[in-house]
């Protein structure tokens, strides 16, 4: 398959976004599939922030594992990332600002070292000095020509990006681009080029807007939130669609009164929603297994960070299954669902708001900041304003010969009572979270009824075993007669995807199995799927393989093997695939610091003591140090001259820094 991957590296407040929006835009428009992902810090100037924008001919289900070109807006972006590109691509950086060792490179592979004063020094002319942050564009001109992708598309989506200010700004905005692209042309040679195009515009959108959408196409008219990164930009696209969509948004003052609310809102007959991450659901529990005694539909979206507490706020991971499994005391019914990408993100709100009606559960959609946060191209047919609205039975009209309205009726094969909506004539009942009776009186008490309790359990209890029948089981995907199965959940669905394949054409054949619908679970036919593989082997972005000890204690089945990542950064194919391999040829997982982690270690420690100063050089690995322990002996060197200023040792098992030596030469 045709494809490139374009990384954008600087710091916070150097535009990355809006550079890699401006690629993925133009790509897009000319039909063109895109996955982006950036990595991120939480500050708003400095850091390292890396945007990595994969491109292909044909549909692309992750940010990839290989680099075919990297702009470098900061110094920092060129040592830390020059190594990765492939040989034959491109390194494109601000010669008057930043240098580039030739030792970081890789060979075969170009420099476009553009003299930013040079280049737009007509353009200064004409509009006067520029923001150092126009750079980018004049990066992102010459990435067009490298990638072969049309100029005159890219030139037409800087117009309408800042169509907003006026021709001036858009005037000078694609003269810088057109700069780029000229010194480009004159000085590199592509890349890429021969793009079949077919103009299909896609909208290049993120798992939470999906979500957003599907909610408001579902007719949610109530939205709660308190924000908290990785859902927030649902309560974004909420907040800014709101009077369109017809939906009132409240942002509340903890997550304790949003679920409160979404509860409530439930009640009074309005689709509702709420959205958080780990930390925020923790507050939550107690709420969500009131609507499930009560009965109440509503909708949760849990967006999984790294974890425990505040964690890794901005970096993604699937760390949340047995907390979201615990949510509130004792049992009740709800449903637990993981989309598997962004399309599926829109469809799977879309039903969760029909099952918390149909139902009258709450419905718990969990998503990560990988899936809720990365955009993507999507086919815009998945988008569909005239999707099902099933909200259950509702009892419109109650008259007083029918006797008393028993809200939560125990005589229902489905366990599904009969609802009506507050304000009903001759339909008076009582909402309480403690155990009732079918009409709502309460029997933790004065009137204290095990019998009650009893059978009222079991008929809410029976709305799992129906909607476990309406629920589409997990079906493996790829040959039958694989040597080894992966077995993953959510969102690691598109790198799994890929590493089957790529498994496949190195001589492992390899199918998989993705889960969708967590609880309710179809124990039986993921049994029967996983007793006829050959090697299982889980797929987690967690450190204990959550999914696959679910799968053993409903099952019985034990995995063969596990490859989990859990440093926040999200799969990537060929991760899967060495690990995969290890596994298959009986070699033991290492944990020790690769030369590649150790020179992230190093960037760290110098990053928190030393600033920009210095940078790491040459590694050497020694057998151990005074602590018996093997090491990695880290050069430092001045990043102003190159000079030699120093080493540093880290422990290759346990990755300590042991030591900082300054160089006395």
């Amino acid at each position: 398959m045709r494809e490139v991957t374009i990384g954008i590296g600087g710091a916070a407040g150097d535009g990355l976004d809006k550079s890699g929006d401006t690629l993925a835009r133009t790509a897009g428009r000319l039909g063109l599939h895109v996955y982006a992902y950036n990595s991120y810090q939480s500050v708003i100037r400095g850091g390292h922030i890396w945007l990595r924008v994969r491109i292909g001919q044909e549909k692309v289900s992750n940010h990839g594992d290989r680099l075919t070109v990297m702009v470098a807006l900061n110094q920092d972006t060129i040592e830390r990332h020059a190594g990765e590109v492939d040989e034959g691509g491109c390194i494109v950086f601000n010669m008057d600002r930043l240098k580039l060792d030739q030792s970081l490179v890789k060979k075969s592979v170009q420099t476009l070292a553009i003299p930013m004063g040079q280049v737009t020094a007509e353009i200064v002319k004409e509009h006067g000095p520029i923001q150092p942050i126009m750079q980018n564009t004049v990066a992102v001109g010459a990435v067009f020509y490298l990638t072969g992708i049309d100029f005159q598309e890219a030139a037409d989506v800087v117009k309408d990006t800042f169509a907003h200010k006026g021709d001036k700004t858009v005037a000078l905005n694609v003269g810088l681009l057109k700069a780029g692209w000229e010194f480009a042309r004159s000085n590199a040679r592509p890349v890429s080029g021969g793009w079949a195009v077919s103009s299909i515009r896609r909208p290049f959108v993120t798992g939470n807007e999906a979500i957003a959408i599907g909610a408001a196409a579902a007719g949610c008219k109530f939205y709660s939130a308190y924000p908290m990164t990785p859902a927030s930009t649902i309560l974004h696209w909420m907040a800014s669609h709101n009077e369109k969509a017809g939906i009132c948004v409240k942002q509340a003052e903890d997550e304790l009164a949003v679920i409160n609310m979404a509860v409530g809102a439930g009640i009074a007959g309005a689709r509702s929603m709420c959205a958080t991450a780990g930390g925020g659901f923790a507050l939550m529990t107690e709420a969500i297994g009131m609507a499930g005694i009560m009965e109440v539909p509503v909708v949760c979206v849990e967006v999984q960070r790294g974890g425990p507490s505040t964690g890794l706020p901005t970096k993604t991971e699937q760390g949340d299954l047995n907390q979201v499994f615990g949510a509130s005391q004792g049992e009740y019914p709800r449903m637990i669902v993981a989309p598997r990408d962004t399309a599926d993100c829109f469809d799977t709100t879309v039903e969760a708001f029909n099952i918390a009606e149909k139902y009258q559960m709450p419905v718990l959609i969990m998503s990560d900041l990988l899936l809720s946060e990365h955009p993507e191209t999507v086919d815009a047919e998945v988008f569909r304003h005239d999707v099902k609205i099933d909200r259950g039975d509702l009892v419109t009209e109650w008259s007083e010969i029918q006797g008393r309205f028993k809200r939560f009726r125990l005589d229902t094969e489905t366990g599904v009572s009969p609802r009506t909506l507050p304000g009903t004539p001759n339909a008076v009942f009582t909402y309480g979270s403690d155990e009732h009776d079918e009409r709502g009186i309460l029997v933790s008490d004065i009137f204290t009824a095990p019998p009650v309790r009893r059978k009222m359990m079991e008929k809410r209890m029976r709305k799992m075993e129906r909607l476990l029948q309406e629920l589409p089981a997990p079906v493996l995907e790829g040959p039958s007669d694989a040597d080894v199965t992966l077995v993953g959940w959510g969102s690691t669905s598109g790198a799994i995807r890929e590493a089957a394949a790529m498994l496949t054409e190195e001589g492992i054949k390899t199918n998989f199995i993705i889960a969708k619908y967590i609880l309710p679970f179809h124990v039986r036919e993921m049994t029967e799927l996983l007793a006829s593989c050959r090697k299982k082997i889980a797929v987690e972005a967690n450190y204990t393989s959550q999914f696959a000890r679910y799968l053993k204690a409903e099952t019985g089945i034990v995995m063969d093997g596990h490859v989990t990542r859990y440093d926040g950064d999200p799969f990537e194919p060929s991760y899967i695939v060495a690990h995969v391999s290890d596994i298959m040829s009986g070699k033991p997982r290492c944990l020790d610091i690769t030369e590649s982690e150790a020179r992230q270690l190093a960037y760290h420690y110098l990053r928190t003591h030393y600033l920009e100063r210095l940078r790491p050089g040459k590694l050497v690995r020694e057998s151990k140090n005074g602590k018996g322990e093997a090491i990695w002996r880290i050069e430092l060197v001045e990043r102003s001259g190159g000079s030699k200023a120093g080493e540093l040792t880290v422990g290759i098992t346990t990755g300590a820094t042991y030591a900082y030596e300054p160089s006395h030469s």
